[in-house]
């Protein structure tokens, strides 16, 4: 006859199962997305007549930014439900989102700026929508920063969350600096839609959406790992008092 322990372990190990079924799965449409974008990029969509075949960089470009701005706006709205409920499942999948939306925002900064400096002749240069975008990577490194140096869990999680919802001040502000303010970039989608031939739409589209189902994998994967971490981090304390 089973013991409830025996039943519990068998049940773990099943959801454990199913767990990797389905990352399996996930993974596997991640690279089939993934493979389809970068055909499209490189073989469907036609050479841009103005800036050739550089300009192929913008259908990554686009999608890293537009995920960054994403998991920065995952981050603020679980941060307010952390406040609302306490509960610490919001908080690790709140610095989940920060933590994968700061490397997004990181590799949109360096597509950017190899496509800036073929298009504008330098890689760098202080205009609004890049200087907004700087500010907003300084200010969810800090947030990383934040938790990792705040010894008490509790305390730490109050600060991170409340935070994370002051920098998300800045979210708005990047996506509208070219519509607000005189800049360099490209204002792609207007009024009157996309300023684009048809195969560049279909190639951006399908680009948007695997990069976001990559972020969608991404945080998942980040967040059960933070799970992991805590409950090894709970099993060092039990063994430190024993």
């Amino acid at each position: 006859m089973s013991t409830p322990k025996a039943i519990s372990t068998a049940r773990a190990e099943e959801r454990t199962q199913r767990t990797r079924s389905s990352g399996a799965w996930a993974i596997a449409l991640v690279a089939l997305l993934v493979v389809t974008s970068l055909y499209m990029i490189f073989l469907y969509a036609p050479r841009e007549r103005v800036m050739g075949d550089v300009q192929r960089v913008f259908y990554i470009h686009l999608p890293l930014a537009w995920n960054g701005l994403l998991a920065f706006a995952v981050t603020f709205v679980l941060s307010i439900l952390y406040l609302k409920t306490r509960r610490a499942g919001f908080d690790r999948w709140a610095a989940a989102s920060a933590e994968v939306g700061l490397l997004f925002t990181t590799l949109m900064l360096l597509t950017g700026s190899l496509w800036a400096r073929a298009a504008w002749g330098t890689y760098w240069t202080w205009e609004p929508r890049l200087t907004t975008a700087f500010l907003l990577w300084l200010m969810y490194a800090f947030y990383l920063l934040l938790r990792r140096y705040i010894e008490n869990k509790d305390k730490m999680r109050l600060m991170a969350a409340v935070y994370g919802i002051v920098a998300f001040i800045n979210v708005p502000i990047v996506f509208m600096s070219i519509r607000w303010w005189r800049t360099l970039h490209p204002v792609v989608l207007k009024s009157s839609g996309f300023q684009m031939e048809p195969e560049m739409v279909q190639t951006l589209l399908v680009a948007l959406v695997s990069f976001t189902v990559f972020y969608g994998l991404l945080l998942w994967e980040r967040a059960r790992l933070a799970q992991v971490e805590e409950r090894v981090e709970r099993l060092r304390e039990r063994i430190r008092e024993v």
